[in-house]
């Protein structure tokens, strides 16, 4: 096997850095492929951080659940090979008890974990006087707050340098993806968290190779800090997640072809020409909201009408023609149904209220 033999990268150095980008295989299958892997990553100059699964929560019995923790230690030789630090997921406090044993650099707590707080808690609770950093994926249901909690739940047990992972949401109805992104989400918790790594995980919102950097390239250009893909040596023959792994060269290829795009420019006609065109959506944006007030006027009078003649608030069949023309109109104007269907939904709903509000008062 060759050996790189790089300087260390200090887990400090790695946290600073942006974009970070971390990456390995998804399950720790054997102590070959750990170091090989790592080798190769390494040896593309364009990783900062070492992944692998080594407990791995599955849906059904029966799957690989991961090599526990007799793979650590090759974590650890791995890290002694390249000179990148490692990362693992936890679950439970024992599982980070035995991470820190083994001087992992950097702990995730992952999707099927946070949505659960008594778990969520449990870690915590083994993080106490840890100075381990910690990373927190998005729950798997689209719950805000269950993802707020399990920051505010790992802060207050001391640790100073929390960041989030965004690996996408069950979603009913969802085809295109293995778990829809929401980037609404994701764009929320980081209006929230404003100064607080968040890094996109491709491959859990992938679920398949072929996708992975388009989502990539959208994520950079929402300005988020670093991308955590899953790389193997044999993606086909991987033990877990087969089809949404790629070898380290081919990562590599990705990365190249990703735009890094940056948050700011000192260009004084950039900065000139922007606040024009913000000025120009802050007018908009006041005119919109004064015809929807005025729109909301006349759902009050219509709630009037309704409730004087025992009218129902819902009419299904004057939704839909409200609906079937905004689509076609939209369409013209370059807007998406999927827009213009959220948009009006918000609106319906509004005017729902205004009307229910009027027909019980």
């Amino acid at each position: 096997m060759e050996q790189v033999l790089k300087s260390a990268a200090t887990i400090d150095q790695v946290w600073s850095k942006r974009p970070i980008i971390i990456s390995g295989p998804c399950s720790a299958e054997t102590e070959e492929q750990v170091l090989q892997t790592a080798t190769r990553l390494a040896n593309t100059g364009k990783v900062d951080m070492l992944r692998a699964g080594i407990w791995k929560p599955r849906t059904r019995p029966g799957s690989f659940e991961g090599i526990g923790t007799k793979g650590l230690p090759w974590l650890q030789q791995a890290r002694k090979l390249t000179g990148l630090p490692v990362a693992v997921e936890v679950a439970t406090g024992k599982q980070v008890e035995d991470a820190l044993h083994f001087d992992v650099d950097l702990l995730w707590i992952g999707a099927r974990t946070t949505v659960n707080p008594f778990s969520v808690q449990d870690v915590a609770d083994a993080l106490r006087g840890a100075k381990v950093p910690v990373l927190i994926k998005n729950p798997i249901n689209p719950d805000l707050e269950l993802w707020i909690g399990a920051v505010e739940r790992v802060a207050k047990a001391g640790i100073d340098r929390i960041g989030l992972i965004h690996r996408g949401f069950s979603s009913y109805g969802n085809t295109e993806y293995r778990n829809a992104p929401m980037w609404h989400m994701a764009i929320e918790m980081k209006r929230r968290n404003p100064d607080m790594l968040i890094i996109n995980d491709p491959s859990h919102i992938c679920g398949r190779r072929d996708i992975l950097l388009d989502v990539a390239q959208k994520a950079i250009d929402l300005d988020f800090d670093g991308l955590m893909i899953e790389s193997h040596i044999d993606p086909d023959n991987a033990w877990s997640d087969a089809k949404q792994q790629v070898t380290p060269e081919r990562l590599a290829e990705m990365l190249d072809a990703i735009v890094w795009r940056k948050e700011d420019t000192n260009s004084e006609a950039f900065h000139l020409a922007l606040e024009k065109l913000r000025q120009q959506i802050n007018h908009l944006d006041d005119e919109l909201i004064q015809l929807l007030g005025q729109r909301m006027k006349i759902a009050d009078k219509i709630g009037e009408f309704k409730k004087n003649n025992n009218i129902t608030i819902l009419q299904t069949n004057r939704w839909n023609e409200i609906l079937d023309r905004a689509v076609k109109k939209g369409d013209k104007l370059g807007l998406t149904r999927e827009f213009i269907t959220k948009y009006f939904d918000a609106v319906h709903m509004e005017s729902i209220n205004h009307q229910n509000r009027i027909m019980n008062s």
